[in-house]
């Protein structure tokens, strides 16, 4: 039996920051929007344990910030359309198909806010610990490090957060990072100092796991000198950054080396009708502030796309 064919207004691909926000002003809009998400709705920043630099809120847990952001967008009208994930892609200046798991779909025009997928730990065990020391959010698995030694890899704002978060569990918390300085916004910086069982290791990578089922300890090299230390330890959290999750839209949509979709401040890509927004698009700044801004952006031009599409098909009609 073939899978059902819909035709919507908006499509929109990914239900993060972007997408939900591209999904609220669409609908506004009054067009009919699709919000399609392969994982769990929010994308990484619902597992945030405390926001603190959206504006409006003081504080805010990434879950709900999602959970607001969500219950708007389909208060307004928007259809999220959660665990069904995007097969293949037809992308062009005329015809936009967009078949997933279990429908094929015939937008008007497409918004791809597909966000990115954390880097994994480039150390050849990692697969072996992964969910057995080695983990991903520390939201998820934090509570079971009680008392315990662990570590967190990386150096921008989600492993400084990290490292606030598991404070509240673990006895002693080692923050790797590979570069000679933090990248975390200053204040947060300023917090760690805070925190007697928190040390930090700059100029440090981990270039092995060991251990038998869980981790027990891993091997540190420093940058600087390649002198290896072996720190004991139950567990790692990673945060080392993010790739984008553009694989399916290579062949349509221009991207950059890094595999980032080629669209400047319009959030318009080299297809007409077809915008990225979020951390998909090449952009110097990628925080939730500028994804809720290219949403917005992405929707409000998409609308203009589609009523002009709309207008020149009743032309059509008319003659």
């Amino acid at each position: 039996m073939g899978k059902t064919e819909k035709k919507v207004d908006l499509f929109i691909v990914g239900a993060g920051v972007a997408g939900l926000t591209a999904g609220l002003y669409g609908s506004r809009m009054k067009l009919n929007t699709l919000i399609l998400e392969d994982e769990l709705v929010g994308g990484q920043i619902k597992n945030a344990y405390i926001v603190e630099n959206f504006p409006g809120f003081n504080k805010i847990k990434g879950s709900e910030l999602i959970d607001n952001l969500e219950q708007q967008a389909m208060q307004a009208g928007a259809v999220v359309d959660e665990f069904d994930k995007v097969v293949a892609v037809t992308l062009t200046d005329n015809e936009k198909i967009v078949e997933t798991e279990t429908a094929i779909y015939r937008p008007r025009a497409v918004i791809i806010a597909s966000g990115a997928k954390r880097r994994e730990l480039p150390a050849a065990e990692e697969q072996k610990f992964r969910g057995n020391g080695v983990h991903y959010c520390e939201l998820c698995d934090g509570p079971l490090y009680e008392g315990k030694t662990i570590a967190v890899v990386g150096g921008g704002n989600a492993a400084v957060g990290a490292v606030e978060f598991l404070t509240k569990y673990a006895k002693k918390i080692y923050l790797i990072n590979r570069s000679a300085k933090l990248t975390a916004e200053t204040l947060r910086q300023e917090k760690l100092a805070g925190y007697a069982n928190v040390e930090i290791l700059l100029n440090s990578v981990i270039t092995k796991i060991n251990g038998e089922s869980v981790v027990e300890s891993v091997d540190i090299q420093s940058i600087v000198d390649h002198q290896t230390r072996v720190l004991e330890l139950d567990g790692v959290f990673v945060n080392i950054g993010s790739s984008p999750r553009t694989e399916l839209f290579k062949t349509s949509i221009k991207t950059d080396l890094a595999g980032y979709i080629e669209a400047g401040e319009t959030c318009e890509t080299n297809i007409a009708g077809v915008y990225a927004a979020g951390d998909v698009r090449t952009k110097p700044i990628r925080q939730l502030t500028t994804a809720a801004a290219d949403g917005t952006v992405a929707a409000l031009l998409a609308e203009k796309y589609i009523l002009r599409q709309k207008e020149s098909e009743k032309m059509g009609a008319e003659k």
